[in-house]
Parts: C-alpha cells; structure tokens; sequence
C-alpha cells in the first residue's frame, strides 16, 4: 500500500491516466451543452416529463438541492486535484526543486485568477472585479493545494477536516438577520421560496458571512456602483470549502498512484463516494448544513465530492483498467485541452447567440441560451 516510488522508471512515475482526461472531457461537454438553451426550450412543452428532467439536469437548482449541471464545477475542482500528485512526480522526475515547483503554482494560481476575472469582465464597460468564477476559485487555493500535494494522507485528511467544520462554525457563529432585514435590497426577490429557518438560516440567500465578506472585500476594488450582493449568491470565500473539493481529488489521485490492485481502488472511490453522499445528505436532512452550491457549503463539499468519487470510477474502470478507450477519444482530447475549451465556450456563446438572434430573429432562437 505505498505510492510509486522515485526508484520507479520516469515513463511509469509520470504516466498520465486517460480516464482523468476523459472524465475532465465529460465536463467540459456538460458546460459546452449550455449553448443548447435547453431550460428555455422546456419551458415550451411544460406538461412533458421527458422536457422537464432535461431542463432540470441542464441548469443549476434555484438553492438547496443538486442536479447534474451543478457537479460540473465540484467535478473540475476534483480533477485538478487528483491530476496533482501526477503533476509533482512528472516535474520531479525532471529535477525540479520543491522552491521552483512552488514558484510555477504561484504563478499558475495567479493567471488562473486574473482569467477568471477576465472572463467575467467580457461585455463590461469596466472591470468586474468578482472572484466566484470557477477558474478564479480554484486559483485562490491552488498554492495550499500544493504544499499539501507534500504531506501525507493524514495531513490532507486533518486539512479536509479542519476547513470543513472550521467555515461551518465561522457561518453558524455568525448572527442571523432580525426579522426586519430588506432582502430586496440584497437582490432576494419578495417572495423567494427557499428561505429556511431556525439553526439553517445562517445559509440563507446574501444574508451570510460570505455575503457581508463581499460587501467589504469587493468594494475594495475600484468599481462604478459599491458592490451590494450577487444576484446568483456566489460568494468569494467559496474558495475555502473549494479547497477541500480539490483536496478529495488530491486523495483519489494519490490512491490512483499507490501500489494496490485497481479492484482495490475502485472499492476506495465507491466507498468515497457513498459515505460523501450520505454524510451530506444527512446534515441537509437533519439541518445542521444545508445542501448548497452557489454559497458551496461544507455539506455541498462532501457531497458533491461523493459524486465525484462515483463518477470517476467507471471512467477509470473502463478505460485504465479495461483499456477501452477508443469510443472516449473526444473526450480525452477535449479534456487535455479543458482551460482552452472552458475560455472558448465561455467567449463564444453569447456573440453566437446575438449574431443567431440578429439573422434569425427571436423566436426562431429558442435553442440558444446567452
């Protein structure tokens, strides 16, 4: 039960899995499959089942909750980490020191940060100085992700632990609102549906620690109107719970790393994955933590992260251990290229959904979401 030792040959010691790739190529379709508009398309044919679990696993869920698309961000954030260990053993089979290794990750966090506040800045007339986009997320923790690529499993357990009940506590510490609190002014419509109560408030909608963090940290930052909420609830300090995202990743690439049987790695994510589930169900169920992505609870963590264990199973089963990969070609070569694909979609979809709405006129254009 020991890593691949640096007595190993470089070729084995930095042998890339295609499976990560392809899992990371799924992903990226999922995120391409935007473009298709299919909630608006649903909302056409209102009484179709079929339509109905299309729109629904084609969009994020209003609050608490979780559907397909909303695994697309946990599912990137895992894959960054389990690509890590990877990543350390390519570039110290090349004599890398650990001193320029974490040069290349300050380096590495900060592009993926100023890219991620650059594609959130496309349309504006200023900058967007907003630090919730996936990129700019996993940026923000990329450099802790690092160090811990080092330690060893009990260090990432401890760390995993650590910042999961640490920001559960910052979040139920801090004060609920009075019963006089203006959510309108906060962007929460008058009757939105998904306010709990009791201990469970401490999550509601931009009344929350991350919320009032924002309205001082962005504000910081030079902008035309002071910043007062974001209307999706996405919050900067998602980057911590994030960061235990990528550190369940980092676990699953170290077991894919270790010296076992792949039955036996497979038996380690398919119990992952099951006790993330239930564990993050059951704090949902019982009210302790909320199930949420868009403010990326510590329960979201877990249980989005139990997904992703669930996910990357079959990928690794099929093509690593099976060594059936011609039909996920695409995706192996998408997911190779998965930055450059992400800016892509993210560039493209709105200049082609206006230039389809100027020569095709509106309502011939339902298929296109912008």
């Amino acid at each position: 039960m020991t890593e691949v030792g640096p007595a190993m040959n470089a070729a084995k010691l930095t042998k890339r899995l295609a499976s990560l790739d392809a899992y990371r190529g799924f992903v990226m379709l999922l995120i391409m499959a935007e473009a298709l508009g299919i909630p608006r398309v649903a909302s056409h044919y209102p009484g179709n089942p079929i339509w109905r679990l299309l729109a629904y696993h084609s969009d994020h869920v209003e609050w608490v909750g979780c559907s397909l698309h909303d695994l697309i961000q946990p599912s990137f954030s895992f894959l960054v980490g389990a690509a890590l260990p990877y990543s350390l053993a390519s570039r110290q089979a090349r004599g890398q020191s650990k001193k320029e290794m974490f040069i290349h990750a300050l380096w590495r966090a900060l592009l993926l940060v100023m890219l991620g506040v650059f594609l959130r800045s496309v349309g504006y007339p200023e900058t967007n100085w907003t630090f919730e986009d996936t990129l700019t997320q996993i940026g923000l923790g990329y450099p802790f992700l690092f160090l811990l690529g080092f330690c060893s499993s009990r260090v990432q357990w401890t760390t995993l632990g650590v910042i999961l009940v640490g920001y559960w506590l910052a979040w139920a510490l801090y004060p609920v609102p009075g019963s006089d609190f203006d959510y309108v002014r906060v962007g929460v419509p008058a009757d939105w549906a998904y306010h709990a109560h009791g201990f469970a408030a401490h999550w509601n909608k931009n009344s929350n620690l991350g919320s009032a963090f924002d309205q001082w940290f962005l504000n910081l930052f030079p902008r035309s109107t002071p910043f007062v909420a974001n209307l999706g609830g996405y919050l900067t300090l998602n980057f911590i719970p994030t960061l235990g995202t990528t550190i369940l990743g980092l676990i699953a690439g170290r077991w894919l790393r270790m010296e076992i049987s792949a039955q036996r790695k497979m038996q380690r994510f398919v119990i992952a994955g099951i006790a993330g589930i239930v564990i993050g169900q059951l704090l949902n169920w019982a009210g302790v933590c909320p199930l949420v992505k868009r403010i990326w609870t510590p329960g979201w963590t877990l249980y989005s992260g139990g997904w992703c264990f669930l996910l990357l199973a079959p990928f690794y089963a099929i093509i690593d251990v099976w060594n059936r990969r011609a039909w996920a070609l695409a995706l192996i070569v998408i997911g190779m290229n998965s930055i450059a694909a992400y800016c892509l979609q993210d560039l493209l979809t709105r200049p082609i959904a206006n230039s389809l709405r100027m020569h095709l006129g509106q309502n011939r254009c339902l298929a296109v979401r912008w």
